[in-house]
């Protein structure tokens, strides 16, 4: 629930949950930067504590928000799109890594599309669409598959690698159904009005 007293101004711009979601989007050039090929060693490894930091303070900005009443339009806003952005831009440099099939990042990268599409119709007609359990447990194998996917550790790369992949197919698989859920609901509530 959003404080309507905390609604707007420079307050709501800089609490710390807010604070959290901007360390969260000025992590994505950091990874873009990293991952430009060739990718050593100290790159994974910076990408790899960047992106966990990263999973951390999206966790504990909810937290935050919600326990001390700090919730605001724009972290409602800019919250999950911290986390797609963040996402995405791992994935789709991870292509020419050889780590991630380009057709793959375009399913996940067009699955996102549609969802925020549907969110934003919905939402023009006063219908919320709150994250699904799919939809969160899609979030959580994708995190593991970018983790997975960046973290560099001689000797059990292939290991990792292979991880990363089932849980990509996973959060894919995860992704859809949810995305079914979504507009099924979305259906069920135009369809009662």
């Amino acid at each position: 629930m959003i404080n309507p007293e905390r609604s707007g101004g420079s307050r709501d711009l800089l609490n710390l949950p807010n604070a959290l979601t901007y360390f969260r989007i000025a992590a994505v050039p950091v990874v873009l930067v990293a991952l430009v090929p060739p990718v050593s060693p100290g790159a994974f490894h910076l990408v790899f504590f960047t992106c966990l930091a990263a999973l951390v303070t999206d966790y504990l900005d909810g937290i935050l928000a919600r326990r001390r009443h700090l919730e605001t339009p724009i972290g409602k806003l800019l919250d999950p799109l911290a986390d797609k952005l963040l996402v995405l831009a791992v994935f789709i440099m991870l292509i020419p890594l050889g780590k991630v099939p380009a057709w793959m990042v375009f399913l996940i990268v067009g699955r996102e599309l549609i969802i925020t599409g549907l969110r934003s119709i919905a939402a023009s007609q006063g219908i919320i669409l709150k994250a699904s359990v799919l939809g969160k447990n899609k979030m959580i194998f994708q995190s593991l598959a970018m983790l997975c996917l960046v973290a560099f550790v001689p000797g059990f790369q292939d290991i990792l690698d292979k991880l990363g992949t089932i849980c990509l197919w996973i959060s894919l698989g995860l992704g859809y159904l949810s995305a079914g859920v979504y507009f099924f609901h979305f259906a069920k509530e135009i369809k009662a009005r």
